[in-house]
């Protein structure tokens, strides 16, 4: 048993870098079958949060090296709140909005947006075990609760700058970012992942 948890434990230290190569593997094998939109990377970041804000609140205090931010907040009833705003704007602009004239992509985004794409159920079973393994192993993770949390103002942020760039961009140039290519949703999503691969290397460095 301890030979088993000290392999958990070399490997969970890594856990920020595990976390993205796993994603990268599943969503790479999504976009290979074609799966894989803007939602899906959207959505996806979305129930990673939701799913970290419920596993923490259940497993954090079992986690002796847990430590509390956001004022020391416990409560998740106006995480929920906030979480429920970002799922509207979320389905209605990034499902429906950035692919109205695609019925193929908005059919994938159907599929995601209930269950039915099973590259990203992969991804959210790997997000789950992930992070309740990151607390069995006492792993040393500053919890969030309460609005604005870290990932909610990433989420805030990308919401934002992807709605800018598909009214003011995307649909300005309908001569390039046609309903038969990708160009308009690799613009749209840029922003999220480019904020995303920063906050890795940061917490790589550190």
């Amino acid at each position: 048993m301890s030979s088993i948890s000290s392999i958990l434990d070399k490997h969970t230290k890594h856990y920020a870098l595990w976390d993205f190569l796993i994603f990268f593997l599943i969503t790479t094998l999504s976009i290979l079958n074609g799966n894989t939109t803007v939602f899906y990377i959207i959505f996806f970041f979305w129930w990673h949060e939701l799913i970290r804000i419920i596993i923490d609140r259940f497993c954090y205090k079992m986690n002796k090296n847990a430590t509390l931010g956001n004022h020391k907040k416990t409560g998740i009833f106006s995480s929920f709140i906030q979480m429920g705003v970002y799922f509207i704007f979320i389905v209605v602009f990034f499902a429906f909005m950035t692919n109205w004239k695609n019925q193929d992509l908005i059919q994938t985004n159907m599929k995601i947006l209930f269950f039915k794409n099973w590259f990203f159920n992969a991804n959210l079973v790997f997000v789950a075990v992930e992070r309740t393994l990151l607390h069995y192993t006492q792993q040393p993770l500053k919890v969030f609760f309460g609005n604005f949390t870290p990932n909610m103002l990433i989420l805030h942020v990308s919401i934002i700058l992807g709605i800018i760039l598909m009214l003011f961009v995307v649909r300005n140039f309908p001569e390039i970012f046609t309903p038969n290519n990708l160009w308009g949703s690799v613009i749209i999503v840029s922003p999220f992942l480019l904020i995303r691969a920063l906050i890795l290397r940061f917490k790589l460095k550190t």
